[in-house]
């Protein structure tokens, strides 16, 4: 048997849609959790916490950029005053993430975003997007941005769509997946 390091990564094909919202939208907000939820910003979190968030959420998506990040490289790209980590907490334990990158003016990308597979399906999603959507829109922006693939949960696409983004783009690429990656 091959050992991780001694296999291939694993190649997957993806088709990613480009979405936008030109404007904050004025639909009523998707019915909160029948839970106690917070959700905060976090202050220069520190590398672990992060990669906890990324790894457990993005490990049925296939999410493994951050993962080949070195630890100097992360802490960097999170002490950034122009990106912004908030955390959902469902039932006082970490339900979501939201990545948020405010990089060019005007204009803010939700870099990451996702539910903790416990919380998958519950209806959540919509009501926490809401909320990030809100929080993008407090700050000066003329354009709010987000992408999603084929990778992505079956329902994101959709649910960006329902949130008021309009897709603008597709492009197809391939996600080289590490041997070592979990559930390979």
């Amino acid at each position: 048997m091959k050992r991780a390091k001694d296999r291939e990564p694993r190649a997957l094909s993806a088709t990613v849609t480009y979405l936008a919202m030109e404007y904050r939208p004025v639909h009523a907000p998707p019915p909160a959790p029948l839970m106690k939820t917070a959700l905060l910003r976090s202050d220069n979190p520190p590398v672990h916490f992060y990669r906890y968030l990324y790894a457990t959420i993005g490990q049925p998506y296939f999410w493994v950029e951050r993962r080949q990040w070195s630890d100097d490289r992360l802490k960097t790209h999170l002490a950034d005053p122009k990106l912004a980590l908030y955390t959902l907490y469902l039932g006082g334990v970490p339900g979501g993430m939201a990545e948020l990158d405010f990089l060019e003016p005007g204009i803010a990308n939700i870099a990451y975003f996702g539910l903790m597979p416990e919380f998958t399906g519950r209806r959540i999603g919509p009501w926490f997007l809401h909320q990030v959507i809100e929080l993008c829109w407090d700050e000066p922006i003329k354009r709010l941005l987000v992408n999603t693939c084929t990778l992505d949960h079956k329902k994101a696409l959709v649910t960006y769509q329902r949130a008021g983004f309009v897709p603008h783009a597709r492009a197809d690429r391939v996600v080289l997946v590490p041997p070592d990656f979990p559930g390979l």
